[in-house]
């Protein structure tokens, strides 16, 4: 099956352009996929992941956080969110959830949400999960725990997990060709502003908070999938944490995967095939 690819603009609530992907093929779709991307990448390094989705039935939306994307890069604001912060960001992710479902009535919409994004995705289902018949969130943490101004997270510290790396960026996968790849690609690898990092953590604060995780509807159907030697979640030290809060918020559904040897883009990893198989039979149980 062919898989088609369009390109157009979300308004965001500010009046801002969200630039959004869709991954389509000739059939009514049995779902809808909403992809949320991480920190220094974009939409288009899950065209593979869209291909899978797609070949299974689905349709595919993925959209560029602010501060990252070709339109970033062309206003020289890669690695900045503006003034709203992390919090524009997840508002975004909201209007474009809303595109999907006026475009899709009818049919179950999940969101898959990576690193940064299942930071914010984290923040999101506090407030719009009612949008959501699903959420799955990879290479995910708690973020009070990873908060770079208190726990020494940085890069460097992230490669440190590496024996030997050939890159800055070995940390991302045990496949080479991906942290080559990364480098070579002018939307990956950017800084992000003090105030925007600051932002993500400072929004994020809500997601530890029992009170706002009570909000969370107790039926929705969440999967967190990781590496066991994913730097982001501390080799899982700060991800075991974020698992068991979900689930003494009351939340009934809640599903793990960690995948031994694997580093933080497990949609990346040397047994992607497998992540991606994983991931797809979640899918299929939560729309089914």
């Amino acid at each position: 099956m062919q898989m088609q690819e369009s390109r157009f603009f979300v308004p965001a609530a500010d009046g801002q352009a969200i630039e959004t992907f869709q991954w389509s093929g000739a059939f009514v779709p049995k779902g809808a996929v909403q992809i949320v991307h991480g920190m220094a990448e974009h939409s288009r390094r899950y065209r593979h992941v869209a291909e899978a989705l797609v070949q299974a039935g689905y349709v595919v939306y993925a959209s560029e956080h602010r501060g990252h994307g070709e339109c970033a890069r062309k206003s020289n604001a890669l690695g900045d969110f503006g003034p709203r912060g992390f919090g524009g960001l997840v508002d975004d992710m909201v209007q474009v959830t809303c595109r999907v479902r006026a475009d899709n009535p009818n049919i179950p919409v999940i969101m898959l949400a990576h690193s940064m994004g299942s930071m914010a995705a984290q923040v999101y289902m506090l407030d719009h999960a009612h949008l959501l018949d699903g959420l799955a969130l990879s290479g995910t943490t708690a973020m009070e725990l990873l908060d770079v101004r208190t726990s020494g997270w940085t890069l460097e510290t992230a490669n440190a997990t590496v024996a030997d790396p050939a890159t800055p960026v070995d940390w991302l996968s045990r496949d080479p060709a991906v942290p080559v790849a990364y480098i070579a690609d002018p939307l990956c690898g950017f800084p992000l502003t003090e105030a925007s990092m600051a932002s993500i953590f400072d929004t994020g604060l809500r997601a530890a908070d029992p009170k706002q995780l009570a909000r969370i509807p107790a039926d929705l159907p969440m999967f967190l999938f990781t590496g066991d030697c994913d730097p982001v979640n501390d080799c899982l030290r700060w991800f075991d944490p974020l698992v068991a809060r979900l689930r003494s918020a009351g939340l009934r559904d809640v599903s793990t995967h960690v995948y031994g040897g694997a580093r933080h883009e497990v949609l990346n990893e040397t047994n992607r095939a497998e992540v991606i198989a994983n991931l797809l039979a979640w899918v299929d149980r939560v729309t089914g």
